[in-house]
């Protein structure tokens, strides 16, 4: 009996601890949610819960959910944290809250944001929203910095696939806010983190997420400014990037095109690339022994963020 209190007490404990770590999600945009329109009746949410994920679609109402360090593990340094999903729908779980738990364990805390997927139902501009939702995560977290007891030049964002498309958008189109920012805080992240990221609308690019985010038939123009490898200056933050070479979704040249045009301008860069694994794996590369967090904890290490 004596056995059987302690273990419900152990429990008890483990699920308050779960609780402080997973706090509620807020809204991006408590005060209205710029390049909207009105929400149609059919357009509503909806989460699948089925393979081991939970996917989400049709996001209107975007939001960032915090993930706290155990008490007197945290160490200052944040990331925000963006699923990927070929900008038609989010893998939550398994590119979100997963990753946000990993990164807690080694005292960063974890914010996901559950962004809205581009759509002409939902916004006057479908090509600029994701980008509005990840800039306004960055300045949020940075302006509530001492609320949630970060250090404002030790934030990151870090993207899977699309979901790395955005980070990516975001770490090279930070000059032009497209968000309310009369307090002129910074949107620009310190650091990026990119898995198996979709970066060119070029030849190489990942075609679904292209014609989500930009349409069927883009301008050049659109083609050129969403294609990330293009947009890297000297002030483009540091950045680890992590592919497979057997990706077939999306082809692992742009990971490296993207490495090869960071050096070029001499921004700090690793890149680590799995012999097998192909796309999606998350957390964990079922192909190999090797722990892509253990890299990127010992990188963040290296350049003074933890």
């Amino acid at each position: 009996m004596k056995r059987l209190s302690v273990y419900f007490v152990a429990i008890m404990l483990l699920s308050v601890s779960f609780s402080k770590a997973q706090e509620k999600p807020v809204p991006l945009y408590p005060n209205g949610i710029p390049n909207s329109k009105p929400t149609p009746a059919s357009y509503v949410e909806n989460n699948d819960q089925s393979n081991n994920d939970q996917w989400v679609t049709k996001v209107s109402v975007p939001t960032l959910t915090p993930f706290m360090p155990a008490q007197g593990t945290a160490n200052g340094a944040a990331i925000v944290i963006f699923p990927g999903g070929g900008y038609g729908g989010l893998s939550m779980d398994k590119e979100g809250y997963k990753i946000a738990q990993a990164f807690n364990k080694f005292g960063v805390t974890a914010f996901v944001v559950k962004y809205r997927l581009p759509s002409d139902d939902i916004m006057v501009d479908k090509t600029i929203g994701p980008l509005q939702d990840a800039q306004q995560a960055v300045l949020m977290v940075r302006k509530n910095a001492g609320q949630w007891g970060i250090k404002p030049n030790k934030i990151g964002i870090i993207g899977f696939s699309a979901g790395g498309h955005l980070a990516s958008t975001e770490g090279t189109h930070f000059d032009k806010v497209l968000v309310d920012d009369k307090d002129n805080i910074s949107v620009r992240p310190d650091f990026m983190v990119l898995l198996y990221p979709v970066i060119t609308f070029g030849p190489m690019a990942h075609v679904g997420s292209r014609e989500n985010l930009i349409g069927k038939n883009p301008s050049a123009d659109l083609l050129n400014l969403y294609s990330n490898e293009k947009q890297i200056t000297a002030n483009t933050p540091p950045t680890l990037l992590i592919h497979a070479g057997d990706d077939d979704a999306v082809p692992v040249q742009n990971s490296i095109m993207f490495y090869d045009n960071l050096l070029a301008v001499k921004v700090k860069a690793e890149m680590h690339l799995f012999q097998e694994g192909g796309h999606g794996f998350g957390l964990n590369n079922p192909k190999s022994k090797d722990k892509w967090i253990d890299w990127c904890r010992n990188w963040l290490d290296e350049n003074g963020f933890l």
